[in-house]
């Protein structure tokens, strides 16, 4: 009894928390789904920026632990021309809930508008992405669309909404990222 009431109260504490986290970055449209084992996930990010800032940043693998919290190690181990192999550790946290990840991914470029990256090794199971840049009336949207396999019980409706959560935490400091970049290097450009 005292095990479903602690287990009661913190699902209670993370549907709070979430709410509270959800209240910022209202325009980034995150959904996320149990599908049996998988986890798919779709993102919507709207930022007012050149899409060649946005691409630089959403590539910026060798520079990604310091602009995305969750990430603590991020580099590219090999290159040939637009196919990367990108080593990244982290840590996402979402009340009480943890998810540690260490993987290598392939990632594929094509310039300027889509990433397309998959899991080679490591945590989650199994993972595919493709994130693209699509200008909409001259509003750059991110949209990333993908799945993956978690190693760990994603419990239903709670483990969605926090994923939901930490995916739009994400993507808003990647959209604080692009925006910074956007404002030095019109500084930059006024400056000359």
């Amino acid at each position: 009894m005292k095990r479903a009431h602690t287990w009661l109260v913190a699902c209670w504490v993370a549907t709070a928390t979430v709410y509270a986290w959800a209240a910022a970055d209202q325009d980034i449209v995150v959904h996320a789904r149990k599908e049996g084992a998988e986890i798919v996930v779709d993102v919507d990010c709207p930022v007012r920026a050149p899409a060649l800032t946005v691409w630089d940043v959403l590539t910026d693998y060798d520079n990604m632990s310091s602009f995305i919290s969750n990430i603590q190690y991020s580099r590219v181990q090999e290159r040939a021309d637009n196919l990367l192999k990108v080593h990244q550790k982290g840590n996402a946290t979402r009340g009480p809930f943890s998810f540690a990840f260490d993987n290598v991914r392939e990632v594929r470029l094509s310039p300027f508008n889509e990433v397309r990256s998959r899991l080679i090794s490591g945590e989650p199971k199994a993972s595919a992405f493709t994130t693209r840049i699509v200008d909409v009336g001259g509003l750059i949207h991110i949209v990333n669309s993908g799945r993956y396999t978690p190693n760990i019980w994603v419990p239903p409706l709670i483990g969605p909404a926090l994923i939901e959560a930490e995916t739009r935490k994400q993507f808003g400091e990647i959209r604080t990222e692009i925006l910074r970049r956007g404002e030095r290097r019109g500084a930059e450009l006024t400056s000359h």
